[in-house]
């Protein structure tokens, strides 16, 4: 009986190493990539160079504390803050678009996974947020719509699977990389 059912389950498995980075892409691109792209979105300053020239709602999203120390003058904040903000943004639109053509994939996933924990970390204590019932969660508690451990868990299992199995069959990766898992 063991045979038989590995004789069914090596196909489905075969398969599932194809399939299941293409979804978890999928996936990610309709719940996520609009999500982030927004986000960068509300960070980048006026023009052309806007990326460059951060509003200050993105130093108030990133540092809050810092920002409200400061009276909420960007200009009394260092060279550190500034990087953080573009490099923040900058990620915000690049990893979500690595991650969904599959080039450099596993390094997109796992770098998207630390922005993840970055901005969650943020959100909890940067803005307060684990002062607020709800906000953190608990898992096993019958709700599934806490922002940080029930939503955001989701997100990186999405992640963990292509780091694990990388971009599955129709990817960038594939092409350069004919190797490529």
């Amino acid at each position: 009986m063991i045979t038989t059912l590995n004789r069914f389950a090596d196909p489905i498995n075969r398969a599932g190493n194809h399939i299941l980075p293409l979804l978890a892409r999928l996936v990610f691109a309709g719940v996520l990539l609009m999500y982030f792209w927004r986000s960068g979105l509300t960070k980048v300053g006026d023009g052309v160079l806007g990326i460059f020239t951060p509003r200050s709602g993105a130093y108030v999203q990133i540092f809050p504390k810092a920002m409200e120390a400061v009276g909420y003058d960007t200009s009394q904040l260092t060279f550190f803050h500034w990087a953080v903000v573009f490099g923040g943004t900058v990620a915000e639109f690049v990893l979500p678009l690595l991650i969904i053509v599959g080039l450099l994939t596993r390094l997109s996933a796992m770098a998207m996974i630390g922005f993840i924990v970055v901005q969650s970390l943020t959100d909890l204590y940067g803005h307060g947020g684990i002062a607020h019932e709800g906000t953190l969660g608990a898992w096993f508690d019958k709700m599934p719509d806490a922002l940080i451990l029930d939503q955001r868990a989701f997100w990186i299992l999405a992640l963990l699977v292509l780091v694990f199995k990388g971009a599955g069959a129709l990817s960038v990766d594939r092409i350069l990389f004919k190797n490529a898992p």
